[in-house]
């Protein structure tokens, strides 16, 4: 068993990795090159659920129904140990004018999942805000989102009650340590910290702290946008997603719209464009925000890997080092799935499910000179 894990990134994926390792491991140690739980984490629209999921591969899949059918029991426990309520908001998601209907009610039925055309007069019925024009909808009831900074506070809250896991925000890791072919820690700007077993949770940043191994990972930053409207807590009773843009709720009235999908490298700049095609996107699912202001306007660095399907396991040829990470527009959803998962592997357990897609062997290459 492992004495000290060390994991570099404080994300919902690195918080969640300690949450779930802690009381298996004698010492757990999070490093943040910031505030933990600030970049995508905090940044996201929290759907429980990928945006569609009928498009994912059956790896995406797996992690998303062990993740949703788990959420509203995370969320309990962590309201019920720190009074920070993460909001589990269960609201439904329905989805306008779809290209791909067919094939979204053809997965519901494979996979048993309670998606379902409704006639588009039902739609207007149970959403009256929703703007004209619509033909078509497909629902998904049990559909919740979470409220992404609330759950890293709570997770922080959590974490910082038990005497066995340190935060070290700010804290930026410039490499690693080795002995005799085996990781045994990181380097950080205060000196070197050993671990027994040392996690790469850092998202969008976790190729490059991969790259100083002469490994290449895959994993870039995928900018994204959101704008936040206030309303009254009735005004939009579910989420709805309509050409790539969608519409959350939260319970005090607070509206999320985004996103936007932009390859920026590491820029989190929010830009006056994306913020006229947000506000164009909002009214035309909601018209009556046209006669709001948006209350807020912000970007975040998605961690973007192939299919998004996220790397999680021990890195071949590098023993100690092991990753949770690329998770790309679904960090949030697949969480407590991808935590779960990984400490199974970690400590040796029975997986929750087949960890092989997500295995980083053979889907890492060497690193080419440039």
């Amino acid at each position: 068993m492992s004495k000290q894990v060390v994991i570099v990134g404080g994300g919902v994926i690195g918080l969640l990795t300690a949450f779930n390792l802690a009381a298996q491991v004698e010492q757990v140690v999070i490093c943040d090159q910031g505030e933990a739980g600030r970049e995508s984490s905090w940044a996201g629209g929290g759907i429980v659920s990928p945006l569609y999921p009928w498009r994912y591969s059956p790896a995406v899949t797996a992690l998303a129904h062990w993740s949703q059918d788990f959420y509203p029991q995370l969320g309990e426990r962590l309201f019920a140990s720190t009074g920070l309520d993460p909001e589990v908001h269960t609201t439904g998601l329905y989805w306008l004018d779809l290209d791909d209907e067919a094939e979204a009610l053809a997965w519901a039925a494979r996979e048993g999942r309670p998606l379902r055309a409704v006639d588009i007069t039902a739609a207007y019925d149970a959403v009256p805000v929703l703007g004209p024009g619509f033909t078509r909808a497909i629902y998904m009831a049990g559909v919740a989102n979470v409220r992404n900074p609330r759950l890293v506070k709570s997770l922080k809250a959590a974490l910082l009650a038990l005497p066995n896991v340190t935060l070290r925000e700010h804290c930026r890791i410039t490499g690693f340590t080795r002995d005799q072919g085996r990781i045994t820690g990181v380097q950080t700007d205060d000196g070197l910290l050993a671990g027994d077993a040392v996690v790469l949770s850092a998202g969008a940043w976790s190729g490059d702290l991969l790259a100083t191994l002469g490994l290449e990972l895959p994993v870039e930053p995928v900018k994204g946008q959101m704008i936040l409207y206030k309303c009254a807590e009735d005004f939009l009773p579910s989420m709805v997603l309509a050409k790539g843009r969608y519409a959350i709720p939260r319970r005090d009235g607070h509206i999320l719209v985004g996103s936007t999908l932009e390859h920026a490298g590491y820029d989190k700049t929010p830009t006056e464009q994306a913020l006229e095609s947000l506000k164009a996107s909002a009214i035309e699912l909601l018209p009556a925000l046209a006669d709001a202001t948006p209350v807020a306007h912000w970007a975040g660095l998605r961690p973007g890997s192939p299919e998004g399907i996220p790397y999680i396991g021990e890195v071949p040829g590098h023993a100690g080092l092991w990753l949770n990470c690329g998770h790309y527009r679904n960090g949030l959803v697949l969480a407590p799935a991808s935590c779960q998962l990984f400490c199974d592997l970690l400590l040796g357990h029975a997986p929750i499910i087949d960890p092989a897609p997500y295995a980083p062997a053979g889907r890492l290459a060497p690193r080419h000179a440039q």
